[in-house]
């Protein structure tokens, strides 16, 4: 029986590759920050099939304890602060947890566990103002936010600790990817509550900053098996993980109150202070490598994602979930 350990397990990314590997056989081991509130929402049904470690990104000794006493096979480091908006507000602690933080991790790797395959959640946001279209392995960074900076950081680390101390370490750079279980600050979980608020008459409006910006959106269960085709193969590398679809916000918004009856057109209404600092206008990734190598396509649809995550706010705000 194989051993994973997840950091970031009660995140949405966390809970749906928890629950693959434990569907696969794997003896799952979970990294928690000790914290007086507890947000289990996603991990509800399999907490306690997790074997639980407290520990934080930015403290090396827990993750050293943690890596020591679950001997896992594979890590996956999930965790950040990941939320891009708020990277501007607290840029320091961005970059001490989701950068640093990747370092950290490694370190205890390298040290406790050198055997252990790694996985480091890269983020499209590295990309950033980009200056080709669409997004490969090959293209050049160009980060726009303290948030992507760091990502960037924690990808670079990876590969150098690959090339250093033969580590087998592997970056995802993953495109949005959403599901029922995203953060509320996100853009799309943003939409589709206030759909469901606005449906069932609970609240009458919905402000949106830049309705251009284009992102390659996917769902985040499709995107988790992808992190565990990485950690299957011969030799570590990485790899771009997205549609090859891209859509703005406005048309998130039109499918998206398109789902529940409505007109989005009627209900939004645009708010300067939701608008970036500096702006990252179009996402687009090719996952042709993931294709070939891993055999991994998307098989959820942008539509099949947005109504999906509707309903289940929906069912949320009227009590049937």
């Amino acid at each position: 029986m194989k051993t994973a350990l997840i950091t970031g397990v009660t995140g949405q990314d966390g809970s749906y590759l928890a629950e693959l590997l434990l569907k696969k056989g794997y003896k799952v081991a979970g990294l928690k920050r000790r914290t007086s509130t507890e947000n289990d929402t996603n991990i509800k049904r399999i907490k306690n099939e997790i074997e639980w470690f407290s520990g934080d990104l930015s403290d090396l000794a827990s993750l050293t304890e943690a890596v020591k006493t679950s001997k896992p096979d594979e890590v996956y480091n999930l965790a950040a602060q990941s939320f891009v908006a708020d990277s501007w507000e607290q840029p320091v602690f961005t970059g001490q947890v989701t950068g640093l933080g990747v370092l950290n991790m490694l370190e205890a790797i390298r040290q406790t566990k050198p055997d252990a395959k790694f996985y480091q959640a890269s983020s499209s946001e590295m990309f950033g103002k980009v200056v080709e279209t669409p997004q490969t392995e090959n293209t050049p960074f160009y980060p726009r936010s303290p948030y992507g900076v760091a990502k960037l950081y924690g990808h670079w680390i990876t590969i150098n600790y690959r090339e250093s101390f033969d580590l087998f370490a592997c970056s995802g750079i993953l495109f949005n990817h959403e599901s029922p279980r995203r953060g509320i600050q996100f853009v799309t979980r943003k939409v589709t509550d206030g759909v469901a608020r606005i449906k069932l008459g609970m609240q009458k409006e919905l402000r949106m900053g830049n309705l251009d910006a284009k992102r390659d959106w996917g769902f985040a269960g499709d995107y988790v098996k992808a992190m565990w085709l990485m950690l299957q193969q011969d030799q570590p590398d990485d790899y771009v993980i997205a549609t090859g679809q891209t859509h703005t916000v406005e048309k998130l918004l039109e499918v998206a109150f398109s789902c529940a009856g409505l007109n989005w057109k009627n209900h939004v209404v645009q708010d300067k202070t939701f608008m970036r600092p500096a702006e990252v206008d179009l996402l687009l990734g090719s996952a042709q490598k993931a294709k070939k190598k891993l055999g991994w396509t998307p098989e959820v649809s942008f539509e099949q994602l947005i109504e999906m995550m509707v309903e289940a706010d929906l069912r949320k705000y009227s009590g049937t979930s």
